[in-house]
């Protein structure tokens, strides 16, 4: 078993504030529950997880289960990693708090996946007819690559040894996740070519994002929706909360804007 680390952090000051006032995202309520809740709960129904983390604000203790480990949060996703692989005892299975589809399965799913867990970083791949054949009408990023057409996971396998030196490129690649064009352009002219041709392979975009951080990362092609359906901006949210099996009444916090969006 391993150790796992939630990163709910995320200040509510995007699209997702005209649907809740909640402060920060992962406390966005999807019928009794927070967002992150469901994340949570996922994990520890996995029989993968030692210990559960949260990494975020303090108004976030008032709904931790008392299993929970809260860690203050900092200004960057990169230093909320930090503080929290400070505290992992070997590998770190790491998640953010948005995607509460996450199933215990997924969980299993991944880890599965990342086989002997020899390299200091597994990043997941999962592909666009998996994604819309479960999820129809869910809008995601999608990158053309050799192998097909891909949307990137929001879990990840981490080395806690590793994170230290690669801190200031990782939050450089982490802000530019949302632009595949300008993504491929920081790591390098010929593969924004090879990306525009969809001649750009896993391998190789494997391969350059290693040579970047400094460590051995490996693309892990999965085929578990769930960790690729993040909750945004509201179309997510609504798709979220149906899948759910939530219907909001007019007592609902986020009511007026899901009866507004149908």
């Amino acid at each position: 078993m391993i150790d796992a680390l939630v990163l709910a952090g995320s200040l509510n000051n995007g699209p997702l504030c005209h649907c809740s006032a909640a402060k920060y995202e992962a406390l966005i309520k999807i019928g009794p529950e927070a967002i992150v809740s469901y994340v949570i709960k996922a994990l520890l129904q996995s029989g993968e997880i030692r210990r559960v983390m949260v990494v975020g604000p303090p108004e976030l203790q008032e709904i931790l289960p008392p299993r929970i480990i809260y860690v203050p949060s900092a200004q960057t996703v990169m230093e909320n990693l930090r503080r929290g692989c400070g505290l992992a005892k070997g590998q770190l299975l790491v998640t953010t708090a948005d995607i509460p589809l996450l199933t215990p399965e997924s969980v299993q799913g991944f880890l599965k996946l990342c086989g002997d867990r020899s390299a200091d970083l597994y990043f997941p791949v999962v592909p666009r007819e998996i994604v819309e054949q479960k999820y129809p009408g869910v809008k995601r990023t999608y990158i053309h690559f050799k192998e097909g057409i891909v949307t990137g996971g929001n879990i990840f396998l981490v080395n806690p040894r590793v994170v230290d030196r690669c801190l200031t490129v990782g939050q450089e690649l982490v802000d530019l996740r949302k632009s595949p064009l300008a993504l491929a352009r920081r790591v390098g002219l010929k593969l924004l070519l090879k990306l525009l041709c969809r001649a750009l392979s896993l391998r190789e975009a494997e391969a350059r994002a290693s040579q970047l951080l400094g460590i051995a990362g490996r693309a892990v092609i999965c085929r578990y929706p769930e960790i690729g359906v993040d909750v945004d901006k509201p179309s997510d949210l609504k798709l979220v909360s149906q899948v759910l099996g939530y219907h909001f009444s007019p007592e609902d916090t986020n009511a007026e804007v899901i009866y507004r969006l149908n």
